[in-house]
């Protein structure tokens, strides 16, 4: 975020921001380390952390009386974001709302901070918080290309962002970036079980599996080629890689249908918790 434009808008305008657990914490981090200054940002949180206690000192606001500001961030669980609706009568119009309040669609925040508020809706992940995370955006009708700019570089504190062209999308965001934390995780569990399995230590095993899954990603990231050809370049005809490809890549029992229909789960999952069918995360 070293845009001059939106630091000068956040610093003179103001930024509340409603929740301060893990995301919310890598947020104000990450804004802060941008240039966004602390006396310039009010945290509303009913128990702060020590942390942010530390940052009062730099003045930093907490639990204040809310005035308008240029931008308002619900950094909070889904179910107590209508908390939020006695900030808005004293918001005008000009206030940016960003929710990462999961499964919270737009109408469902035009209910509750008025239909003519410019919302923004994000979908972040958990390796937001080491500014690794991935983010998918979504604005209403009311949000401007200006607003979609600044929500876009107020989340890239925390890493990439990405702009969706229909809130219907946002589903199927959840389904491989919000949830796909947890399948990588467990991709590291099975891949140590299975070096323990070959025989090596435990220790070692999980080791092996950490560095082998995150440098591939980093490698992923950094590299021109495209990801399959990176596979390609480790893969050696009739060599070990080529032994495991087969299985991993089998049709109709290989990785690919076993991921999509995770994926797909997870999709209709979220389907179901946006429309109120059930609750729950």
């Amino acid at each position: 975020m070293n845009n001059p434009i939106v630091l000068e808008r956040l610093n003179h305008g103001g930024l509340v921001l409603f929740g301060c657990g893990k995301m919310g914490s890598a947020l104000l981090q990450g804004w802060i380390d941008a240039g966004v200054s602390p006396r310039s940002i009010m945290v509303m949180d009913p128990r702060p952390s020590d942390w942010l206690l530390e940052l009062q000192a730099r003045g930093l606001q907490i639990n204040g009386d809310f005035k308008a500001a240029a931008v308002c961030v619900l950094a909070v669980k889904p179910q107590m974001i209508t908390a939020a609706n006695a900030l808005t009568a004293r918001s005008v119009g000009s206030t940016l709302f960003i929710s990462i309040a999961a499964g919270t669609t737009l109408m469902s925040l035009a209910t509750i901070l008025g239909s003519g508020a410019p919302i923004v809706r994000a979908m972040p992940n958990t390796p937001a918080a080491i500014g690794q995370g991935v983010t998918a955006i979504s604005g209403n009708q009311n949000c401007t290309a200006d607003d979609l700019d600044l929500a876009q570089a107020m989340l890239e504190a925390v890493g990439q962002v990405v702009r969706l062209e229909s809130e219907d999308q946002m589903d199927a965001v959840t389904g491989v970036s919000g949830s796909g934390p947890a399948y990588v995780f467990y991709m590291i569990e099975c891949l140590a079980a299975a070096g323990r399995a070959e025989g090596l230590p435990a220790p070692i095993a999980m080791q092996l599996a950490k560095a082998t899954i995150s440098g591939a990603g980093a490698l992923a990231q950094e590299a021109a080629e495209s990801v399959s050809q990176l596979r390609e370049n480790v893969t050696s005809p009739s060599g070990t890689t080529a032994a495991g490809l087969k299985v991993l890549m089998a049709q109709g029992s290989g990785l690919l249908p076993l991921m999509c229909a995770t994926v797909h789960a997870a999709t209709l999952r979220s389907v179901e918790l946006g429309s109120g069918q059930s609750s729950g995360t």
